[in-house]
């Protein structure tokens, strides 16, 4: 199929475990504060492993946005591309049980649709303990990573827009 592809972005995490749910927080202020045209596809996917597949064969670049688990100081902020996950720099499963993100693309290559361009935008969680608020050092994050996202996309050439405050 040669449809045009949307651009993809993905929240990612568990909402009931504070920080491992700030890709989806992310995504809900995104929702919640600007306008997006159709041809942007974003979504709160959750811990949805293979139920993302679908989303990722008609997105082409996807945005992700998740907590990652490597060393350094909670609440810092890490971008990484698809080339960096590939080279094994940190582990991309969303919790030990689900299907890591890897695999899906995987998935999606052999049945001949993926995106070429994935991009992680990601921080080092603080607490995963069970609460639906993150924790101060996420919540310090989640605009400024929202902004990037927005700022991404219009690089990309879409008009986004801030929703109109009554």
């Amino acid at each position: 199929m040669n449809e045009v592809k949307k651009i993809g972005i993905a929240g990612i995490g568990n909402l009931l475990l504070r920080d491992e749910g700030f890709g989806v927080h992310v995504v809900q202020y995104l929702q919640n504060n600007y306008d997006f045209p159709d041809n942007v596809d974003i979504q709160d996917v959750g811990t949805a492993g293979i139920y993302m597949a679908p989303f990722l064969e008609t997105c082409d670049p996807v945005l992700v946005i998740d907590v990652v688990d490597i060393q350094g100081e909670p609440g810092s902020f890490h971008f990484f591309s698809l080339a960096d996950v590939k080279a094994g720099t940190f582990q991309t499963r969303m919790s030990p049980h689900q299907l890591g993100l890897l695999e899906i693309l995987e998935v999606c290559k052999l049945r001949g649709e993926h995106p070429e361009e994935v991009e992680f935008y990601t921080i080092i969680p603080k607490e995963l303990t069970e609460s639906i608020e993150l924790s101060d050092k996420a919540e310090a994050r989640k605009v400024e990573v929202a902004e990037m996202i927005v700022q991404r996309v219009k690089d990309l050439g879409v008009d986004v827009r801030r929703k109109e405050t009554a």
